[in-house]
């Protein structure tokens, strides 16, 4: 991770979440002019001041569904971190209108305040559901991609890329959370699918992206970190022992698997057929250009999270123990 953020003032959208979070902390560790964290949380961003005692950050209250506070948002910005959205499936399943308002509607706010504010630099942070879609977030998702991806051909000198997660582990609203508090109170820890399977990632892995897309991006890019991907029933068993070993737990925890839940897949997918001819191969990472010329190198490539290497329940483990969950 490297970017030259001296004399720059950014934009985190959603900044009192979790990858919103941990994106002021990196940026605040580099030689940075301000970091706005804009969210529509109170207590979130009165916990994020007590946790940065830093003059260079301005909490902002507001939400992205309104275009007029994202226009004085953005004034005198230079990079917008775009993170702010709905993503619990369940609730945008039963809610999609306000699901489509916030990640639809209120991605275009930014873009919009964007341009009108000469914004250098814009990353949206989108997420692996929005590759072929079965759910309501996932659809929303893929708007907001399409709709960051077009702003370039008419943005004037505003640069729009994007960059395509897999789940955050413990992050807030993950499983691995409700796994634990699950296990804490003496279970039943609660399966949907034994054989559910997802793409995994660090808060650090997605903030280090984040940051160095925004250095590196031309404009036109979605970004996709390469990732492992855990079995859900793996990730179940080795949370079980890991709560064993560091908070006292009982060994054996009942389980109890209650099906999917509304909109959700058994696996994920981050790049879609008809992306892989369009395809960059970048060592830690992959880079869709979707005005690129097709490629024939990746034609059969395929990045689902169940054809993908699995991490061990030990890799699991150890994931839990350095992040200290």
């Amino acid at each position: 991770m490297s970017n030259n953020f001296s004399n720059t003032t950014a934009l985190v959208t959603g900044g009192a979440g979790s990858i919103g979070k941990f994106l002021v902390k990196k940026l605040l560790s580099n030689d940075i002019h301000a970091v706005r964290a804009l969210d529509n949380n109170e207590t979130g961003l009165h916990d994020l001041g007590l946790d940065f005692k830093d003059p260079r950050v301005r909490l902002l209250l507001g939400d992205i569904t309104n275009e007029k506070r994202m226009m004085r948002a953005m004034k005198n910005v230079n990079v917008v971190f775009h993170a702010a959205a709905l993503k619990h499936v369940p609730i945008c399943e039963y809610n999609p209108f306000e699901a489509a308002e916030v990640n639809v509607r209120g991605t275009q706010n930014c873009i919009d305040a964007a341009i009108a504010n000469n914004v250098k630099t814009m990353i949206f942070i989108s997420t692996d559901k929005a590759v072929s879609p079965y759910n309501v977030m996932g659809a929303t998702k893929l708007v907001a991609e399409r709709l960051t991806l077009a702003a370039n051909m008419y943005s004037g000198s505003t640069v729009f890329s994007c960059v395509r997660f897999g789940n955050v582990i413990n992050s807030r609203g993950s499983v691995v959370p409700i796994f634990k508090n699950q296990i804490l109170n003496g279970g039943p820890l609660t399966i949907t699918d034994p054989s559910m399977t997802r793409f995994v990632m660090t808060i650090s892995q997605a903030a280090d992206l984040i940051i160095r897309s925004s250095g590196e991006t031309e404009g036109d890019e979605i970004y996709i970190l390469k990732m492992p991907a855990l079995n859900i029933q793996d990730l179940a068993e080795v949370m079980i022992e890991y709560c064993h070993e560091v908070y006292g737990t009982p060994h054996e925890i009942p389980m109890e698997v209650i099906g999917a839940r509304p909109g959700e897949k058994v696996y994920e997918e981050l790049i879609s057929k008809d992306e892989v001819g369009k395809l960059e191969d970048h060592e830690e990472y992959f880079i869709i250009k979707r005005s690129a010329m097709e490629k024939s190198g990746f034609l059969n490539f395929s990045y689902a999270s169940n054809t993908a290497p699995l991490l061990s329940k030990q890799e699991i483990k150890d994931i839990l123990y350095k992040d200290n969950i």
